[in-house]
């Protein structure tokens, strides 16, 4: 494979450079986020284990506020945070505060996503990008194969074969660099929207829950 990069055409060495490049990056991203997904989801399942183990909302809140929480734990801290700060000093809840409480909720979810969702993108565009990347090497090379038969008017396979072999080593590093980041980014996406989907089910259970506190309060 080096013996073929160095005998390439500069342009099919940009193009194999480039390509190996993407895939490297996106293998670093492919990484990355197989352990941001794996902590989300162990986090996520640590507080509801707590959350529904029967303790206090404010005893949890006691002991979550002064801490670095996942993204379903900081939720509930936010959401209490701006409970507490409606409700204090009078006996009544204030009007609104169940708007706020889940306006909180949003937004806490919105954050926590686009932190998941944060260079897939990049997978993305490289499974989309990198096959027509190693076409474009592919061509090359086979124009240089023409080429060369056209200056040494001989159609052998050691004057065909040098080309030929630089545009198929391009096409493979183009589905090298493709295949990986399109299937990494099905499965992070899914399991982004799955995520989300349990974010988002907290959140209309525990506005449920302050619902009735408030009901209660009234």
């Amino acid at each position: 494979m080096v013996a073929l990069f160095l005998q390439a055409h500069i342009v099919v060495q940009i193009v194999m450079i480039g390509l190996l490049l993407a895939s490297v990056w996106s293998w670093a991203i492919i990484v990355q986020k197989l352990f941001a997904f794996s902590k989300a989801r162990q986090e996520t399942d640590n507080f509801e284990q707590v959350f529904w183990s029967g303790q206090s909302l404010e005893e949890l809140y006691q002991a979550l506020a002064q801490r670095q929480n996942g993204a379903m734990a900081a939720m509930f801290v936010a959401a209490m945070r701006e409970w507490k700060r409606s409700s204090e000093g009078t006996p009544k809840p204030l009007a609104g505060v169940q708007d706020r409480v889940e306006k909180v909720l949003d937004v806490t979810i919105g954050r926590e996503m686009d932190r998941l969702e944060h260079r897939l993108l990049f997978l993305a565009t490289v499974g989309s990008t990198s096959p027509f990347i190693g076409l474009f090497g592919t061509v090359w090379g086979i124009m240089t194969s023409f080429q060369a038969i056209a200056v040494s008017k001989n159609t052998s396979l050691a004057v065909v074969a040098p080309g030929i072999a630089e545009a198929l080593f391009a096409t493979a590093l183009g589905l090298l660099a493709a295949i990986p980041a399109v299937v990494f980014y099905n499965k992070f996406s899914q399991e982004a929207a799955r995520h989300a989907h349990r974010l988002e089910s907290f959140a209309d259970e525990f506005s449920a829950i302050l619902s009735r506190q408030i009901d209660v309060r009234s």
